[in-house]
């Protein structure tokens, strides 16, 4: 530890109460004990600290050994013993019971002041170190979590791309060079994987298809959609079609590009569909299919698992609607939305058991156009509850921010919305009052303008008391 080379020169000769001022400010809590540990006085920086822990003035004459917990209490002996014997100034970390049911670290030191009977032990609150440790936690775990998410991703559609039937390349949009092909396109080009790799797409195809091919993907390229054309390959015995489509991969465009020869082999093709029905059975999120009125056609497993039944049976004709929404209306803003544009994305809802249970789910879904007037819809439906937060805050702040509400407009009805306001706004000052008074019934009910009769009503209603009969006898 540095001290001061000169703190006469520096500080002058400071005050009692000069120095118990700067003692109070650079500290969360202050204690002036005697050598038995006896509390003589105490002060802390922050009101709500001061409540939280000595709410009811008990500190005043306890030993400071009895208002922590006891496996910590030995520390505090420890603290006392090396002040006494004039030891560099050492911290520890004991902690506080709290009111609320979880313990208060607070890191102390004890500090000789020239007397013999008193000893400053000063501390401070460790429970926002406690907090960003916790958040630092919830990200790494949230970050395993999704990269275990992503791994298990890749593994299945890498699988799909080397089952595909269909020859499926990548190809760089910048300089058309191959930059992964699945087996069935190296069968179909009569090319091993070395030789087809970093290869230009064009090359594969003769000199009158060449033009074609390089305007189907500056067509792609330009505007984005897919295009397909005809195309001969450079044996010039097979004719394809070839389709193209464009996306991003971090700063890069890649091509999708898919050849298909003019007879298909159906043993193939069987297999495709086969393992596109199993990946849609085993999916880990909701898959359901869904006539134009959102009656239930299919259903994967992980959607009957959310919606808590036992078979497929019990989900094919029900309306979807049965299951996913909050109030009665998210469900018909999703179908709404659906057939006048086709899609939507990350729709954030709500999905019920049969049994009562409730999970906060994202829905994406897209129109099925099949050769009816009216087309089907596919919905995949995402459990999004195990997240990580994307703020946290404390126990005391509203569950809803003002965005996540006005979400919520035109999908639940304005009564539902004010009344969870009103609900949260109530049950907050419940707490805060309580906490104001020490736990006292009675003079909360008075701050608040409440009986204490439909205090205790309160209280049961919004799981602050389980045991508010209890209570009412003993105030009364």
């Amino acid at each position: 530890m540095q001290v001061f080379k000169s703190p006469k020169e520096s500080l002058g000769d400071l005050g009692a109460q000069s120095a118990a001022n700067l003692i109070a400010a650079a500290t969360d809590i202050a204690v002036v004990v005697d050598p038995q540990g006896l509390i003589r006085d105490v002060a802390f920086n922050k009101e709500e600290l001061s409540l939280e822990l000595d709410g009811h003035g008990r500190w005043l004459g306890s030993k400071l050994q009895e208002i922590v917990t006891p496996e910590t209490s030995a520390k505090v002996g420890e603290l006392l013993r090396d002040a006494a014997a004039r030891k560099s100034p050492g911290w520890r970390q004991v902690n506080h019971a709290s009111p609320g049911g979880q313990d208060i670290p607070v890191l102390y030191s004890a500090i000789d002041i020239g007397r013999e009977d008193r000893f400053v032990v000063v501390g401070r609150d460790l429970r926002p170190l406690a907090a960003m440790q916790q958040r630092l936690i919830n990200a790494q775990q949230s970050m395993e979590r999704d990269y275990v998410r992503l791994r298990h991703a890749e593994t299945r559609y890498r699988l799909l791309f080397q089952v595909s039937s269909d020859a499926v390349m990548i190809v760089d949009a910048s300089s058309n060079v191959i930059l992964d092909a699945n087996p069935a396109a190296l069968a179909l080009l009569d090319e091993n994987a070395p030789q087809l790799l970093k290869s230009g797409l064009i090359g594969h195809f003769d000199a009158a298809s060449a033009t074609v091919i390089e305007r189907l993907l500056a067509d792609v390229r330009a505007t984005g959609r897919d295009h397909s054309a005809r195309a001969q390959l450079a044996d010039g015995h097979r004719e394809c079609s070839v389709a193209a489509s464009l996306f991003r991969q971090e700063s890069s465009s890649l091509f999708l590009v898919r050849l298909s020869s003019q007879a298909p082999a159906e043993g193939g093709a069987l297999k495709a569909t086969s393992i596109l029905l199993r990946y849609f059975d085993v999916a880990p999120d909701g898959l359901v299919i869904t006539q134009y009125d959102g009656r239930i056609i299919r259903a994967n497993l992980a959607f009957l698992e959310m919606a808590q039944l036992n078979s497929a049976e019990q989900s094919r004709g029900e309306s979807l609607d049965r299951w996913l929404g909050r109030a009665g209306i998210d469900f018909s803003v999703a179908l709404a939305n659906l057939r006048r544009n086709g899609s939507i994305r990350l729709f954030s809802t709500g999905m019920r058991g049969e049994y009562g249970a409730v999970a906060e789910v994202e829905v994406s879904a897209v129109s099925l156009a099949d050769n009816e007037d009216q087309p089907g819809f596919g919905f995949a439906i995402r459990n999004v509850e195990k997240r990580l937060s994307s703020a946290t805050g404390s126990q005391s702040e509203l569950p809803r921010s003002v965005a996540q509400l006005t979400e919520l407009i035109g999908r639940v009805p304005l009564r539902d919305l004010v009344r969870e306001a009103t609900d949260v706004i109530e049950k907050l000052s419940i707490e805060a009052a309580l906490e104001l008074t020490g736990d006292n019934r009675a003079s909360a009910a008075e701050m608040l303008g409440l009986s204490r009769q439909s205090l205790y009503v309160k209280l049961r209603r919004f799981g602050l008391d389980e045991q508010a009969a209890e209570g009412e006898v003993e105030d009364e």
